[in-house]
Parts: structure tokens; C-alpha cells; sequence
């Protein structure tokens, strides 16, 4: 692949040092998408765990389907496959890409010194700019002939995108941002130590989402805002977002009720406060 010494490709030997939280950390030159690299690989016995970056991806897809294409070594493609146990509350599984965006904030927070929050349910915003997005799917392999859930959590962050690289004019970088470091090895790294902490903490607390819920809460700016949730199937729903709830659903409260939000494209109609 054609190098642009300005975007250096990652440091695979690196991103794996001290990494023992994580099966494999393997970094590939192209691919179509990572996430659907690794849901390939969901019944295989040693994909718990296992971590694919590419450094350009043709077919990279967001929620509803959605594509998205970025110049190669601008940003940072990662998937990471997650196998829950057998019995696991199903609602839980909800929480894994809110808690994935939990860990992107951490990392951006603390290294790139960037004042990166969440917009319900997979947006990471500066300055309510999305600068990463977060998408998880789930696959069903069976395991000594039991079925138990894989989840792979897959992160686009723009790293050094220009303004006439962004794919649309909401879109941010870090570099656009002002980050402090842009180093993708570096990034890359951080974001995986922060995933693998929240991660382990939420393991040692049986999954429960009370040890997320106010994280989440305290960094996610579309609570207090005045917001119209277009839902699958055509119909919407206006109101202020007033929680989340246990299951990570966003509560819109609306004339006269409460609606629960499961999922759905959720545009901010005014600042939050």
C-alpha cells in the first residue's frame, strides 16, 4: 500500500506490547470491513478476544447499513470480538457499545486532550462535531453445543482528516480538533487499555449496568436536549431526553408519556444545557 509520510502506518509490534488482556491484536493493510472480518470468525475458539485494524477499509459500514470510505492511515479501524457467557441477560448486551463509547472518551479525554463526549447511542462528538462512531452486531456460534452470543464492537475514529476529507460537514478529526496527539499507535493503544478496563470492570460486576449507567450518563450530551428519534419503520418521536434506562435505552419524554428509545437516528434540536 502507497505510504503518505504525514500518515505512518501502525506500529502492529507496539500495539501489541502489554496487551495480554487481548487474544490477538493483528493490523492488516486492507480489508473490506473488520467487523465483518471478525463476525466471520465468531466460532472459532480463540476469536474471544481478538482485535483487527485495518489500515483502509472499502466497504466500512455504520449503523442502518450505512458506508463510509476514508483515505488510507487517516483514521483508526478497529473491531474487537467480545464472547458473553451462555446465560447472559440479553438486555446486557446493549450496553456493549455504550460502553465501548465510554472507553473512546476515557482515551480521548485523557491522551489526545480533547473534550470528546457521546451522542445517543454510538456518536463521539468535540464540540458537537462526530469525530468516531461505534457499531456493534452480534453473532450466535455454538460452542460444545451450546449457543452463546459473540459481540463485535467495531470503532471508525478520524485521526487526520482534513475538512475536504470529511465524510459529511458534521464530521470532525482529531487533527480539525486541535488534539494534542495524533500519533494513531498511540491512540490506538490508549483506546485499547481503556475498552479493556471498562470491559473487565463490567465482567467483575456480572454485567450489570449499573456500574456504566452514570458514566454514561455524565458524558452522553444528548441528555437535556430537545430531540426528534426517527425510528425503523417510519415514525418519530419529538421530545426532550430526559434518561437512560437499566437497558440502555434512551427515555424521550414527550406530551403526557415517556417513550423508550431502542434504536433509532436521533437528531439534537437544540443544545443541551
Amino acid at each position: 500500500m502507497y505510504t503518505d509520510l504525514n500518515r505512518p502506518p501502525l506500529n502492529a509490534a507496539e500495539l501489541r506490547r502489554g496487551m495480554d488482556f487481548y487474544s490477538s491484536i493483528d493490523v492488516v493493510d486492507k480489508t473490506g470491513s473488520t467487523n465483518a472480518d471478525l463476525l466471520a470468525r465468531a466460532g472459532e475458539p480463540d476469536a474471544d478476544r481478538a482485535v483487527l485494524i485495518a489500515e483502509f477499509q472499502e466497504h466500512g459500514r455504520g449503523r442502518h447499513s450505512r458506508t463510509w470510505v476514508s483515505p488510507p492511515q487517516a483514521q483508526i479501524a478497529a473491531s474487537v470480538l467480545f464472547r458473553m457467557p451462555a446465560d447472559v441477560d440479553s438486555a446486557s448486551l446493549g450496553w456493549l457499545p455504550l460502553l465501548t463509547g465510554i472507553a473512546v472518551t476515557d482515551a480521548l479525554r485523557t491522551v489526545a486532550k480533547v473534550d470528546a463526549d457521546l451522542k445517543w447511542p454510538n456518536d463521539v462528538l468535540i464540540d458537537g462535531r462526530k469525530v468516531a462512531g461505534i457499531l456493534a452486531e452480534v453473532a450466535w456460534p455454538q460452542t460444545d453445543g451450546v449457543k452463546s452470543p459473540a459481540v463485535v464492537v467495531g470503532v471508525g475514529l478520524n485521526v487526520s482528516l482534513q475538512e475536504d476529507e470529511l465524510p459529511v460537514p458534521e464530521a470532525t478529526s482529531l487533527a480539525l480538533a486541535g488534539a494534542e496527539v495524533t500519533d494513531r499507535t498511540t491512540l490506538a493503544r490508549a483506546l485499547l487499555r481503556a475498552l479493556a478496563q471498562r470491559w473487565t470492570n463490567w465482567a467483575d460486576n456480572d454485567f450489570s449496568a449499573g456500574v456504566l449507567a452514570g458514566d454514561y450518563r455524565g458524558r452522553c450530551v444528548t441528555l437535556g436536549a430537545q430531540v426528534r428519534a426517527d425510528l425503523p419503520g417510519g415514525s418519530s418521536v419529538v421530545g426532550t431526553a430526559s434518561d437512560i434506562d437499566d437497558n440502555g435505552r434512551l427515555l424521550i419524554a414527550t406530551d403526557g408519556e415517556t417513550v423508550a428509545v431502542t434504536a433509532g437516528d436521533v437528531t439534537h434540536l437544540r443544545t443541551a444545557q
